[in-house]
């Protein structure tokens, strides 16, 4: 479940256990005007039910289709399926970066909402046969927690076995291969690019578009990608760890 930006967007944490972006102080105008968006934008809320709708449409096709194999669903936890726009203001209004030790005091309370149209999502699949991996680069030390908040609103599968967290390595593509082992992957949800393949994992953004490219005919079939503008690999592949935030930004963005 790195950051520094002066625009809309900026980020604390990619969609693994998030880790600083840059070195620069983060500026008032970045992430907490991309929590806002993510808390008050109707335009947010539509993008989440059409992820979700589409989603819906898939799971109800796929169950009048015969398989050999039983199907699951992999998902993401952060910004996919809980909320923690709240911790990216909190952190950035105090004009702080994230750290693990405040992001595990965010997640201990295990008070974030719900990321519209997931609930009712995840429980129409899982009545029509799919059982739901929970597949998050959270920390083993946060998996009580996770699973409180999960089970406060009732997704289904939240339980010990089909929570998976991360050990240290941000890559899923292992712990998704685990899950192929015994299910045909049927869907995968997510907000980062790396929810989806390793195809996308540390690319440049350059590979990153490249993949999207290649892959495009998957998404809003078996990948369902939910908006983010508060972090993700995206800005971590435009500004590396160290880089001078305000330099990566002014040569990565267009202004005619």
């Amino acid at each position: 479940m790195r950051y520094s930006y002066l625009l809309i967007v900026s980020a604390f944490f990619a969609c693994k256990t998030p880790q600083p972006l840059a070195t620069a102080q983060p500026s008032i105008g970045g992430p907490a005007w991309a929590a806002l968006w993510q808390q008050r934008a109707a335009e947010y809320k539509a993008l989440c039910l059409q992820a979700y709708r589409i989603a819906g449409e898939r799971v109800e096709v796929m169950s009048h289709q015969q398989t050999l194999r039983p199907r699951a669903i992999v998902t993401d936890i952060d910004e996919t399926v809980l909320d923690n726009s709240p911790y990216t203001a909190k952190t950035t209004l105090a004009g702080k970066t994230w750290s693990q030790s405040t992001w595990e005091e965010w997640t201990a309370k295990a008070a974030c909402d719900t990321v519209p149209g997931a609930p009712s999502f995840f429980k129409y699949a899982a009545e029509k046969g799919f059982t739901v991996y929970y597949v998050t680069n959270r920390l083993e030390s946060e998996r009580a927690a996770t699973l409180k908040n999960l089970q406060r609103y009732n997704f289904p599968f939240a339980d010990n076995e089909h929570l998976i967290l991360s050990s240290g390595n941000s890559n899923k593509e292992e712990r998704r291969n685990a899950i192929a082992q015994k299910y045909e992957i049927a869907m995968l949800v997510g907000d980062n690019l790396g929810d989806f393949a390793e195809d996308f994992y540390k690319k440049t953004p350059a590979g990153r578009n490249a993949a999207v490219e290649r892959l495009q005919e998957q998404f809003g079939a078996r990948f369902i990608m939910l908006p983010n503008a508060m972090y993700g690999d995206w800005l971590s592949a435009l500004i590396p760890k160290g880089a001078d935030a305000d330099s990566a930004l002014r040569s990565a963005i267009r202004t005619e």
